[in-house]
């Protein structure tokens, strides 16, 4: 099995992509297609209001995630912190992919606490894609660079 580069890491804001969303949905790591029953599903048991950060929210929570990176030496190649998800794409480190997800959703509902956000903010899980090598890990910063336009 080939080396692991890199990841490019993705999760949403709380309630802001169900399952069955019409845009596609990924579960188990599969790209599935919308169905408009499972998203009313969700909908009914969803136990929050969905979040769409604000603009100061989200510059908050790029400078959190960038400022962990570095005070425990991640390497991020770029990032993108929409109203509804984030994309992050980082070098190989040796800590497991979900402590690093969790690392960063916890600070960043942290910060958000502070100033006035309350509830759920982050959905539970998140995707994730290896990169093996120099041409995926551009192929997928560029990916995240475009979302910043």
């Amino acid at each position: 099995m080939p080396k692991t580069f890199g990841y490019m890491l993705t999760w949403t804001t709380y309630g802001s992509w169900l399952q069955g969303d019409e845009r596609g949905y990924i579960k188990d790591g599969q790209i599935l297609r919308g169905d408009k029953k499972l998203v009313c599903l969700c909908e009914k048991v969803q136990k929050g209001h969905t979040v769409k950060l604000r603009h100061n929210e989200k510059d908050t929570v790029r400078r959190v995630i960038l400022n962990e990176a570095e005070r425990i030496g991640y390497t991020i190649e770029a990032l993108a912190v929409c109203s509804n998800h984030i994309h992050l794409v980082t070098r190989y480190f040796p800590e497991p992919i979900g402590c690093m997800v969790s690392r960063f959703k916890n600070f960043t509902t942290s910060a958000l606490r502070k100033h006035g956000r309350a509830g759920r903010v982050w959905t539970r899980g998140f995707d994730k894609r290896f990169c093996f090598n120099q041409e995926d890990l551009d192929r997928r910063i560029q990916y995240v660079e475009n979302h910043n336009h």
